[in-house]
C-alpha cells in the first residue's frame, strides 16, 4: 500500500500552537485582502453604481458560469506601496461558457482604473500565465490610461502589454476585450490588438486623444462619440466587432464569443471522480510550527493534498532531506518534491535531478513544496561537490519542460529557492502559505555575515571598530530582512501568484493543474551538461 499514514495529533500542544499562529497570520492577510476587494472604497463604489455601472468584481461574477470557481491571482499586488492594494486590477482564472479563461479587469473605482506600476506588473504576469498555459484572455476594460505621476515607471515597460496581446494572437490563443468605459491614449490599442472586441452604446470611449487634446494639438472641435464612441467604432471605423446596449448585454455577448471559440483543452485528468484525501484539510493549519527552525514532515501535508492520500515515494532511504514521489491531485498525475529538513545536501540534489528527468520522460507535471534554507555549506560538503550537485538540480529545473507548480510553505532561502523552482525559474504558478519566508538567506545569518565582514574590514585596514554601533546595525539589518522575507511583502511585489489559506491548497492546485493542461504537457530529454 502506498497510502500515507498520518501521525499528526491536532490536539497536541505543538499542533495547537501552529494552528493559532497560522490563523493569526491569515487574519492579518485578510485585512489587506479586504482592502483589495473594497477597491476605491465605499464612496467610490457608490458613485460608480450611481452611474449605472457595475464594479470589476461584479462584471467578473456575471461573466463566469454560475457556481463555478474563480481563482483570484496576485490579489495583494502593490501591498506596502503608496497605491491601493490590488494594483487597480482584478485578475484570475475562471470558467466562461464552459471554457477556462484568464480574466483581467480594470477597477475603475481606483483612480478611474488608471494603470500604475503595480497594475502593469500584475497585468504582465497575467499575460505570462495566459501564454504559458494557453488560456484564452478576456480583458474587461475601463481605464483612464497611465497614472501620469508615475509615467516613467509605466511608459517604457508598458509597451509589453500590446506586444503580449499580439504574441497571444500569433500563438492562436484567443483574446477578447469587453470595453465598459474609457480606453484612451495607449489604452486604445488594447481593444485594437485583441481578436474580439465588444463595445457598449453610450459607454465605450476608445480614442488615441480625447476632445481637449485634439483641440490643443490640431484646433479641431469634436465630441467623445464622433472621436471614439461605440456606435462610431461599430458603424464607421470597424474597431467594434459587437455592439451592446448595456453592461449586461456586453457580458452576454462576451459569453457568446467565448462559446463560439470552441476552445478545447489539450488534455484533462486521467482519473474521473478522484477520491478525496483521507485526512481533513483543516489539519493543514496545524502542521507548520511558528518557529521554522523546528522540523516538520511534509508527508503530513502531502497526505492532505493528494487523491486518496496515495503517494508512491521514490528513494525514501536516500537523500532523506528531500521527499520525492508520484501521486494524483484532482485526477491529474503529479510528481512531488518536498523539503523535509531544510538543508539540501549532495544526495538530495542528485535525487531531485533524477526525479525531474523521470517526470519529463513520463510527461508528468511537478509540484515543489518549499521548506529549505539552501544548499549545505562547509569544507566537507564543498569537497564532496555540493556546488556541482546543486548546479545539476538547478540545470534540471531550468530545462525541464513539464509544468511546474511551486508552493512556499516554510523557508525558501538562497539557491535552494532556485533549485526548488522559485519565481525566476518560471513555474506555471507559485503560491505561498502565510507561514512562508523567502530571502537570500535567513535574517540572523545575513545580519551575522554583514557584522563579520564589517569587523574584518575595519581590522584589515587598521581602523578602530565600533562594536556598539555595529551591533545596532546588525539588529537593524535583521529586522529589515525579517520584514522583507514576509509573504505579504513578496506578494505585494508580485513575486507569487497569491497567498492562500492552507485549507484551500488542494483546490487551488487543482485549478492550476487544470489550467496547465489547457496547453500540451510534454517533457524533454534535452538538458544542459550535468557536471558529474
Amino acid at each position: 500500500m502506498t497510502v500515507l499514514r498520518s501521525s499528526l495529533d491536532p490536539t497536541s500542544g505543538a499542533a495547537r500552537e501552529a494552528r493559532a499562529a497560522m490563523l493569526a497570520a491569515l487574519e492579518e492577510i485578510g485585512v489587506e485582502t479586504a482592502k483589495a476587494v473594497a477597491g476605491g472604497g465605499d464612496r467610490a463604489v457608490a458613485r460608480h453604481h450611481a452611474r449605472g455601472k457595475l464594479t470589476a468584481r461584479e462584471r467578473i461574477e456575471l461573466l463566469l458560469d454560475p457556481d463555478s470557481p474563480f481563482l483570484e491571482l496576485a490579489a495583494l499586488a502593490g501591498y506596502g506601496s503608496d497605491f491601493t492594494v490590488g494594483g487597480s486590477v482584478v485578475a484570475g482564472i475562471g470558467v466562461v461558457s464552459g471554457t477556462e479563461c484568464l480574466l483581467v479587469a480594470n477597477d475603475p473605482t481606483v483612480k478611474g482604473g488608471a494603470s500604475n506600476p503595480w497594475s502593469l506588473r500584475k497585468s504582465l504576469r497575467m499575460h505570462e500565465i495566459s501564454l504559458q498555459n494557453r488560456l484564452p484572455l478576456i480583458s474587461l476594460v475601463e481605464s483612464g490610461g497611465a497614472d501620469l505621476p508615475t509615467q516613467k515607471e509605466v511608459f517604457i515597460p508598458g509597451g509589453a502589454t500590446f506586444r503580449n496581446l499580439t504574441r497571444l494572437s500569433k500563438a492562436g490563443i484567443p483574446t477578447v476585450a469587453i470595453v465598459f468605459g474609457n480606453s484612451t491614449a495607449g489604452g486604445a490599442y488594447l481593444p485594437g490588438m485583441s481578436d474580439h472586441v465588444v463595445m457598449i452604446e453610450g459607454r465605450s470611449k476608445v480614442f488615441l486623444a480625447g476632445p481637449p487634446l485634439v483641440r490643443a494639438a490640431t484646433g479641431e472641435e469634436s465630441d467623445d462619440e464622433s472621436l471614439g464612441g461605440a456606435e462610431m467604432h461599430a458603424r464607421v471605423s470597424g474597431l467594434a466587432d459587437h455592439y451592446a446596449v448595456d453592461e449586461q448585454d456586453a457580458i452576454r455577448i462576451g459569453r457568446w464569443v467565448v462559446a463560439r471559440l470552441r476552445w478545447r483543452k489539450a488534455s484533462g485528468p486521467v482519473t474521473s471522480g478522484p477520491r478525496e484525501p483521507r485526512y481533513a484539510a483543516d489539519d493543514l493549519l496545524s502542521i507548520v510550527p511558528p518557529d521554522l527552525r523546528s522540523p516538520f514532515d511534509p508527508r503530513e501535508i502531502v497526505a492532505r493534498l493528494v487523491d486518496d492520500s496515495d503517494f508512491d515515494e521514490v528513494k525514501p532511504l536516500y537523500g532523506t532531506s528531500l521527499v520525492t514521489g508520484w501521486a494524483e491531485l484532482h485526477g491529474f498525475p503529479v510528481g512531488i518534491l518536498a523539503n523535509a529538513r531544510g538543508v539540501l545536501f549532495s544526495e538530495e540534489a542528485q535525487k531531485a535531478t533524477q526525479f525531474i528527468e523521470l517526470a519529463n520522460r513520463s510527461d508528468t507535471p511537478l509540484l515543489f513544496l518549499h521548506n529549505t534554507t539552501g544548499y549545505m555549506v562547509g569544507r566537507e560538503y564543498e569537497q564532496r561537490g555540493i556546488i556541482k550537485h546543486g548546479a545539476m538540480m538547478i540545470n534540471a529545473v531550468t530545462n525541464s519542460t513539464v509544468p511546474h507548480l511551486s508552493l512556499l510553505i516554510g523557508n525558501s532561502y538562497g539557491a535552494g529557492h532556485y533549485g526548488m523552482c522559485g519565481r525566476a525559474y518560471d513555474p506555471r504558478f507559485l503560491f505561498t502559505w502565510p507561514s512562508a519566508r523567502s530571502s537570500v538567506m535567513g535574517a540572523q545569518q545575513l545580519a551575522e555575515v554583514t557584522y563579520t565582514v564589517s569587523k574584518a574590514s575595519a581590522l584589515a585596514q587598521g581602523k578602530p571598530f565600533d562594536e556598539e554601533g555595529a551591533q545596532h546595525v546588525r539588529a537593524a539589518i535583521e529586522r529589515q530582512i525579517t520584514a522583507e522575507a514576509m509573504p505579504m511583502v513578496l506578494s505585494g511585489l508580485v513575486y507569487d501568484d497569491g497567498i492562500i489559506d492552507p485549507r484551500d491548497t488542494r483546490d487551488v492546485l487543482g485549478i492550476a493543474l487544470s489550467a496547465a493542461h489547457s496547453a500540451p504537457v510534454e517533457g524533454t530529454g534535452s538538458f544542459g551538461v550535468f557536471r558529474m
